[in-house]
């Protein structure tokens, strides 16, 4: 989310991200009144709602149903999670090697990608994709995701199209800078940047089941974590923003961690010593 996230993961989160009446029936929504709604956005879709359908599109097939079958255009729906890190329902399906909401969502009117196809095992599609447009391969998709690794997750069924992109050579994920453990034991803990109770960031060390390894973890209180990968001299990008840089750097007062994106949009002091 969310860049590199498990299904139970998405399933612990979703309590937290989602308000109450974004997770209620959808009847409630095909109704609701317009005039005295205090977040209004009409005739957009509620953001809540947008954002669930991208998140239900991980996981639950049951309820991306109920979504499409009350509002069929969400099965085109789209959020951005953070620093523009924009993922389509589609993308969500296709990155978590879900093929039968994947399938769902096409037949209701999502739009194909590249990355869809590659999850789906459709060769033919991906070779002609890379041919009108070489380099095709290098793009990444939502999160970061490199086009092999949505292969890897088609399973079986995509072992034509994973082959063809390893024989390409430069189709798989970025190799992350290291980062030394004394870096790490610094840089972990709490930053603020303002008197609100969600003015802060957590930078902490979480467990990836999906990839089986410890991510560091960027989080604005209140809101779902940012993997982040360091780029080198403690600057890190989150992921699905490789223009935004996160950098740490440490003054008389302690740690000190700027944003930019791409130019510096937020400094933040950590309110106390980083530890693991």
């Amino acid at each position: 989310m969310f860049g590199i996230i498990s299904r139970r993961s998405l399933l612990k989160y979703a309590p937290s991200i989602l308000p109450l009446h974004a997770l209620i029936s959808l009847r409630n929504w095909a109704t609701f009144d317009i005039a005295t709604s205090p977040n209004d956005t009409f005739p957009a879709h509620p953001p809540e709602l947008v954002r669930e359908m991208v998140l239900v599109s991980h996981f639950d097939l049951k309820r991306v149903k109920e979504i499409v079958e009350a509002r069929p255009s969400l099965a085109r729906a789209a959020w951005d999670w953070g620093f523009g890190d924009w993922e389509d329902a589609l993308g969500a399906a296709s990155h978590m090697g879900n093929r039968p909401i994947a399938e769902y969502l096409i037949a209701k009117g999502a739009r194909p990608s590249l990355f869809s196809a590659t999850m789906l095992g459709q060769l033919e599609v991906v070779k002609a994709f890379i041919a009108a447009q070489p380099g095709a391969q290098r793009i990444r998709g939502p999160h970061g995701f490199s086009l092999l690794e949505h292969a890897k997750w088609g399973g079986a069924p995509a072992r034509n199209v994973l082959d063809y992109l390893q024989s390409l050579g430069d189709a798989g994920p970025d190799q992350e800078v290291p980062l030394a453990n004394d870096d790490l034991a610094r840089i972990l803990g709490n930053y603020v940047f303002g008197p609100a109770p969600n003015q802060q960031i957590e930078v902490t060390l979480e467990h990836n089941r999906m990839l089986n390894s410890d991510q560091l973890t960027w989080t604005r209180k209140g809101s779902m974590g940012r993997p982040i990968h360091h780029a080198g001299e403690r600057a890190f990008y989150p992921a699905g923003a490789p223009a935004v840089r996160i950098r740490f750097v440490e003054d008389a007062g302690g740690m000190v961690m700027t944003v930019h994106d791409p130019e510096l949009v937020l400094t933040a002091r950590g309110r106390r010593e980083a530890k693991r």
